[in-house]
Order: C-alpha cells, then structure tokens, then sequence
C-alpha cells in the first residue's frame, strides 16, 4: 500500500510539474540560476535517451524555458538555451541509438515491465510509413521520439545516416518550441493562460498518434457482410 501511495504520489507530481511547468521553471531558476541549464540538459537528454522514461516533458519544457528567457534579467539565454538543448536531443538519440544497436532485434521480441511492445510497434509503423525521416518527423511526437533512435539501433540504420537525420531533427525541434516560447510565451494573455497553453501543446503534439490510432482502428474493424 506504501508503495502505490508513492507511485500515485510521483505520478501526481508529474502530472503538477508539466502542467505548471513555468511556475516550476521559476523556482527552479530562482534557486539555480544558470545551472538550470543542466537540469534541462539531463531532462532532455532521458526523455530522448532512454527508452524508459517517455513519460518526462518535451516540447512544453523547451516552450516554457524560451518563455523564461525572454524576460529581463533572465539567468537563461535563447542563444545558450538552443545549443544545450539540441546537444542533449542529439546525445540523447544517440545514446539510444547505441542501445537498440547493441540490445538487437530480442527486444523487439518480448514486452518489459518497462520497454512496452506496443511503443515499439507503433514507432515501427512511422518507419514503414515515412522511412528513415521518422528520425526527424518522430522528434515531434511524444513517446516516438523516444523510441524512434531504438529501434532504428535495433534495425541497424547506418550510424552517418542516423547522425543527419538526428542532427536535423533535434535542432528543428529546438529551434520552433524554443522561439515559440521566446517569442509567445512573455505575452500577457500566453502568461495568464500559460496552463491551457500547455495542455494545447501536449494535445497538439499527441493528436498525429490519436489520428494513426483511430484509422489503424478503421483499418482493422470488419466490414459488414452482405446480405
């Protein structure tokens, strides 16, 4: 009972950091300062890296670290804030790369308590789907992205090929929710409904798996026999 009293409360946590994730960033910025830019780095770098933690803030992070570094006197820099964050998006993917590569195909074969077959599955289906721009296209979609590097390791994707792709779309990523965030986030009806912003940014950035998930759906459903 303790421990489902700690996961819900971890859970609950979670769930409180991304949707006041400004408020949180402020705090963490006022005690922090500049090192903040490790702890965005280190949040970055396993959301992408590790294929066990999906869960963690992506694109809301990035929106709300560029809405922080737009104000007076912020310890954070646009400039600075682009190159940790597409240093950690591009490491991250590679670490994960390296994983899937070295792990091989087996895991694609069992489902952990951890690694879900189903995520695999469906980043499997990008890449059938968009062949190996999923690296770049996948970067824009929750849980994919994390994903995406694995199973190109685990399919053995030539490593320079990988590099492009990986190169290009972590620093696509960071360029538009960073300058989103720079540029949008300091105006006062953004600041006064920055929680309904960050719900619109997660639904936004969820919607491409809720539209493949129905028509996968629509695909598999029996048609009706003829009479």
């Amino acid at each position: 009972m303790e421990a489902f009293d700690l996961l819900s409360q971890g859970i609950g946590d979670l769930i409180s950091f991304i949707l006041h994730i400004d408020t949180h960033l402020d705090n963490l910025v006022d005690q922090f300062g500049w090192r903040v830019y490790l702890i965005l780095f280190l949040i970055v770098f396993w959301e992408t890296g590790v294929v066990i933690c999906p869960f963690l803030p992506g694109d809301s992070l990035l929106f709300a670290a560029g809405a922080i570094a737009a104000r007076d006197g912020s310890p954070l820099g646009p400039w600075t804030l682009l190159v940790v964050i597409i240093t950690a998006a591009f490491l991250g993917d590679t670490f994960n790369y390296w994983i899937g590569r070295l792990v091989g195909p087996k895991a694609l074969n069992r489902d952990g308590r951890f690694l879900k077959r189903k995520y695999l599955d469906k980043t499997k289906d990008f890449y059938e789907k968009y062949g190996v721009s999923t690296i770049i296209i996948a970067r824009f979609v929750p849980i994919v992205r994390t994903f995406a590097p694995f199973v190109a390791g685990v399919g053995a994707m030539r490593y320079p090929r990988f590099m492009a792709f990986n190169l290009i779309g972590g620093a696509s990523w960071a360029l538009l929710f960073i300058w989103a965030g720079y540029f949008f986030g300091a105006l006062p009806v953004v600041r006064q409904n920055f929680t309904m912003v960050i719900m619109a940014i997660i639904i936004l950035s969820i919607l491409p798996m809720v539209v493949e998930y129905l028509r996968a759906r629509r695909r598999k459903k029996p048609l009706p026999e003829r009479s």
